[in-house]
């Protein structure tokens, strides 16, 4: 509610959020123009970030994030109890299709990257994990709306919705694959999803990818808690 909402937490929160998977270090007047706070709001609340680890300025005056960012991520990672089920899916997906093959959980309007296997190609879609992706565009977001809680309660199986195919939808230059994964229980626990060039991840391509992740992930809902 609006009512419960802490401004200063806010504006805190917005300085984190304004670093990215190309923005990794940010001077004064680009979190300025990133965040629409003033400079003076900025370096505020930037000594209480850094006090606590979230935060940390350089020797030429650039910011960039802390350890203590670091260590929640794993924590939330860890939370899942999934690293040694996932890992090796993915690596023996990314030997089996050559693409990169990621595993996403939906967090509130968007899908956060949890794993992450890139492709031995050189050229390839290259994604570090904790990375966040619109829910309403690609393979593995189509999928997370599916399984919503919103559509059919938590954890239930949609109808027709057994996999999910996209093709330049995110960028003009990628496919992907994905399918549902489920915990021993039945509960929908994520997407697993393939991902490659759309000039080498055709539609051949794609169809052997899905075999391969239906198989995968199948083998993997029956592992999950």
């Amino acid at each position: 509610m609006a009512h419960d909402r802490v401004e200063a937490v806010e504006r805190a929160l917005s300085i984190l959020e304004a670093f990215g998977q190309q923005r990794n270090r940010l001077t004064l007047a680009e979190l300025a123009e990133e965040t629409g706070l003033y400079k003076s709001t900025i370096l505020r609340l930037a000594a209480s970030l850094e006090r606590f680890g979230y935060l940390t300025r350089d020797g030429d005056g650039k910011f960039r994030l802390g350890a203590s960012l670091w260590r929640l991520g794993s924590s939330y990672r860890r939370s899942f109890a999934m690293d040694d089920q996932i890992r090796p899916t993915l690596r023996r997906l990314v030997e089996a299709t050559k693409e990169t093959v990621s595993y996403f959980v939906r967090d509130a309007d968007q899908r956060l990257c949890l794993y992450r296997e890139n492709s031995p190609n050189a050229a390839r879609h290259h994604l570090e994990e904790g990375a966040r992706l619109p829910l309403d565009r690609g393979a593995a977001g189509k999928v997370l709306q599916a399984y919503s809680p919103d559509r059919e309660g938590p954890g239930r199986r949609v109808r027709n919705a057994r996999h999910a195919v996209s093709v330049g939808e995110r960028s003009p230059d990628l496919a992907a694959v994905a399918v549902p994964v489920f915990s021993i229980n039945g509960e929908f626990r994520g997407a697993l999803a393939v991902s490659g060039l759309k000039t080498r991840f055709g539609v051949k391509a794609r169809a052997h990818a899905l075999k391969c992740l239906i198989r995968e992930g199948d083998a993997l809902s029956k592992t999950l808690p």
